[in-house]
């Protein structure tokens, strides 16, 4: 049975591991934001050894190029984008010790299975919501690659941020589940 959970940042290994697909989640905290192309920047530089622009241990990154900002506001509109463009960066960051990603979209079994043995989730933000979920995010600054615009790494503070559990730490996957519940065979 889905429940609703309140999740304060950092993740730890023991939180990520409670959730269950369908549960409905409200992040508080620090949400790191980054596309593709910041993506493949960090592991160049894991594959340079060098340091990445912030600790993704216990972290959780938000895929999303926001908006700018109206006057008055924090951010833009700052809906999900789809989450397989990451997909070939995502099994590293998670053995380094990322544990959450909110996007939308299916994910690639690789990805699954990465979440499974380094213990962490795939969160799904809905897509078209971007002005309401933007409402959570209390303050937002560039912390790298400002060069990318919109796809830079942004450090966000947000309340409440609304998310659903779609793949767990045991490999479950809400779009197979929900389809499975939802058939009607004839």
């Amino acid at each position: 049975m889905a429940k609703t959970v309140n999740l304060t940042t950092p993740l730890t290994e023991e939180m990520v591991s409670s959730l269950e697909v369908g549960d409905k989640v409200f992040l508080n905290g620090i949400v790191y934001t980054a596309r593709d192309a910041a993506h493949k920047r960090l592991i160049d530089l894991l594959d340079a050894g060098k340091p990445l622009p912030f600790d993704v241990r216990g972290q959780v990154i938000y895929y999303v190029g926001p908006s700018p900002a109206r006057p008055g506001r924090v951010i833009g509109a700052a809906g999900p984008t789809t989450s397989y463009r990451m997909d070939p960066y995502a099994p590293r960051l998670m053995e380094i010790g990322l544990k959450a990603m909110i996007g939308k979209g299916k994910r690639a079994p690789a990805v699954k299975e990465a979440m499974i043995r380094w213990k962490a989730v795939y969160l799904g933000a809905t897509g078209g919501a971007g002005a309401l979920i933007s409402q959570a995010i209390k303050s937002a600054e560039v912390i790298a690659y400002e060069e990318l615009g919109p796809e830079a790494i942004r450090r966000m503070v947000v309340e409440n941020f609304p998310a659903v559990v779609i793949n767990d730490t045991r490999g479950r996957d809400l779009y197979k589940e929900g389809i499975n519940t939802y058939r009607i065979d004839d």
